[in-house]
Parts: structure tokens; C-alpha cells; sequence
């Protein structure tokens, strides 16, 4: 049994953070590490696609399509988006099937700069769903204070949802809200919840390059710990929600609980394990989204597996409280890294769209 099958046994999903289109097709890529890895679900981001398109032969014929012409750089974009998702919808689609709805996604994000509009981000979340057209997609949805009015619309309306760009605990906190909120809505229509699936995309790696840099010289023995910490907290908050009343009564209606995921996963420091944030993360009703170098490391990893995110919790704890004491504010970092977020995928889809103005002439 491979590691991805291991994970799976402990009851994490792993999910693999790229797709490009010479991945794709019957005997493709992407096919082998479904049904000889496990692989249970992919995710792509703007800057994902900026890397494939940019990159990739393959879809230079549709942008230089004289029947394409007419469209906008950003209409061709979603043009050659849809038309990887719905194939890689399909790859997954026997996934789907054999874990009843809980794994076998594939995720395409509404345009980042959407961010900030709530009722911009579900129209064209709404339109996404429809023309993608397959019951194993999510979109992505950024975590800022439209996201969270988003999220909860959505859900409501039976769409899936991977909320993107979480950083906070707090924020995290909404989140888990705002989804239970839509689901609630949907029961008190009579509306059936079995299928809607959701996870909220925490971010890892992104907190320990900034606070590494601010406690290097004043308390370097929290380096490299802070992100795994606040994780936990966050795995700690789903685990007490998924006990209360709320839960149990959305459970009773067949509810899928919203999985967090942890995203940001490949490590930013050298010195650190290329593994670092897939196993000190591994747990129960959790999916980690791997990027490619950090996924084939752990692929040939010989370390066994085990739920270690249910480890060492009051270390965790003293961690933070000593962050504080230092004067470093966890929050205000994530909500730096937030607004940093939004604009680092905002300026890649703009990029995006210029090569793709650029190639089609």
C-alpha cells in the first residue's frame, strides 16, 4: 500500500495541487496517479493555469482558433479552463462515485478579481457551475468578507465549494459558519444537503515564512512550528463544532461535514523536510493538497503515516502564547497575508490573460 492509500486509511484525502493539460486523457498522467497512486482530487489556482497556458503547446491551437477571435482574453481563459476540468471531472468521476461524494473533486476558482464582490463572485460561480456541468466540481471562492456572504449563497443554491485563502483561525471560524448557515437554509426548504460537499482551504506554509523572519534572532525555536500550530487550532475549533447540536442536526439530514484542507503545503525553507507539512498534518476528515515536488517526496517516503495532528496540543498551545507574549500578532500577519493572497492571484490571472492576448495573434 502506497502513502496516498495510507493517508487515506487514517482518514485524510490527499489531492494533488496542478493540472495542465498534457496531464489529461484516458492514458494521460493524470489517469495513472488515480488508479495506481490513489489519488483522490486535484486543485488548480490562477497561477496554476498562468504556469500551464503559458507553458503548454497544447492550447495554442484554441487560442489561435479563428472561431475564438471574437472572444475576450478572459472568456477564451475560461474557454480553455472548462474544457481541462470537465476532463479531469471525468478522470475522477468513478472516484466520486466509490467514496460516496467525499472525494474525486476537481476545483476551478472564480476570478480573483471578484475577490471583493459578493454578488459578482456567486454570478459567475453560479455560471461556472452550470456550463462545467459535473456533480464532482467546486469552485473556489476566496475567505475576505464578500467570500463568506458568497459562500453561504452557494451553498445554498447545491454548489460545491472549496473556500480559498484562509489563514486565521478566526476567520476559519466564519467560514464553517457561513457553509452550516447555507445548509441550514436549504433544510428549511426542504432541499436535500447529502451531495454538497465543501472545504475550507487553510493555508500553512505562508504563516511560517513570515513569523520564521520576525522570531529568527528573539525565540528561534519557534520556527518552523507556528504554522502547524495554528492549524491545529483550527482542526481543534471543527472537531468542537462537529459535537454541538448545530452538527449533529445537519448530520442528521445527511450533511457532509466541510473538510479542512491544507493547502500551501510545499515548503518555503530549504532546511526544512520536503514533507513537513504532510505529515505533522495528517488527521481524521482532513485533505491536504499536494504540490508536485512535495507530492512525489512523499510518494517515495518510507515514514509510516500516523494522525499527528492530534499530537502535542498543549505545545501547541504554549507556542502561541509565547508568540504573543513577543508581541506578534498571529492575525494581523493573517490578514496581511490575506490582502497579499487576493493581489498575488489578481496580478497571475492578469498575466494570464495578457499571454493569452499575446498568443493568439
Amino acid at each position: 500500500m502506497g502513502n496516498i492509500r495510507k493517508a487515506q486509511a487514517l482518514g485524510q484525502s490527499i489531492w494533488f495541487d496542478n493540472i495542465e493539460r498534457n496531464m489529461l486523457g484516458n492514458e494521460g498522467k493524470l489517469a495513472q496517479m488515480i488508479v495506481k497512486e490513489g489519488l483522490l482530487g486535484i486543485t488548480s489556482n490562477p497561477a496554476i493555469f498562468e504556469k500551464a497556458i503559458a507553458g503548454g503547446v497544447e492550447y495554442l491551437s484554441v487560442m489561435k482558433d479563428e472561431a475564438n477571435q471574437e472572444l475576450s482574453a478572459r472568456e477564451l481563459f475560461f474557454k480553455l479552463a472548462i474544457d481541462d476540468i470537465q476532463t479531469a471531472c471525468d478522470l475522477f468521476a468513478d472516484t466520486y462515485e466509490a467514496t460516496d461524494y467525499r472525494d474525486g473533486y476537481v476545483s476551478l476558482e472564480v476570478s480573483p478579481d471578484l475577490a471583493h464582490d459578493a454578488n459578482g463572485t456567486i454570478i459567475e460561480a453560479k455560471a461556472l457551475w452550470e456550463e462545467v456541468d459535473r456533480p464532482n466540481l467546486m469552485i473556489k471562492v476566496p475567505a475576505t468578507k464578500a467570500g463568506i456572504i458568497a459562500i453561504e449563497a452557494l451553498i445554498a443554491e447545491g454548489i460545491n465549494v472549496n473556500v480559498t485563502l484562509i489563514f486565521s483561525v478566526s476567520r476559519y471560524e466564519k467560514v464553517l459558519d457561513a457553509f452550516l448557515k447555507g445548509l441550514e437554509a436549504r433544510v428549511k426548504q426542504g432541499l436535500p444537503i447529502s451531495k454538497i460537499a465543501s472545504v475550507a482551504s487553510f493555508f500553512i506554509s505562508r504563516i511560517d515564512s513570515v513569523i520564521d523572519a520576525k522570531v529568527s534572532d528573539i525565540a528561534p525555536e519557534l520556527k518552523g512550528h507556528i504554522a502547524i500550530d495554528n492549524a491545529k487550532m483550527a482542526y481543534e475549533h471543527y472537531q468542537f463544532v462537529m459535537t454541538r447540536d448545530r452538527a449533529k442536526a445537519l448530520l442528521k439530514e445527511g450533511m457532509q461535514p466541510q473538510r479542512l484542507l491544507w493547502a500551501s503545503t510545499g515548503v518555503k525553507d530549504p532546511s526544512y523536510s520536503e514533507t513537513l507539512y504532510v505529515y505533522q498534518l495528517m488527521g481524521a476528515d482532513t485533505v491536504n493538497t499536494i504540490p508536485p515536488k512535495t507530492y512525489y517526496a512523499f510518494l517515495e517516503d518510507k515514514t509510516v503515516p500516523t494522525p499527528e495532528i492530534l499530537t502535542e496540543i498543549e505545545a501547541s498551545k504554549t507556542r502561541l502564547k509565547t508568540l504573543k507574549e513577543l508581541g506578534i500578532d498571529l492575525n494581523a500577519v493573517c490578514e496581511d497575508l490575506e490582502t497579499a493572497g487576493v493581489e498575488q492571484f489578481v496580478m497571475a490571472f492578469d498575466s494570464l490573460l495578457s499571454t493569452i492576448e499575446k498568443a493568439r495573434h
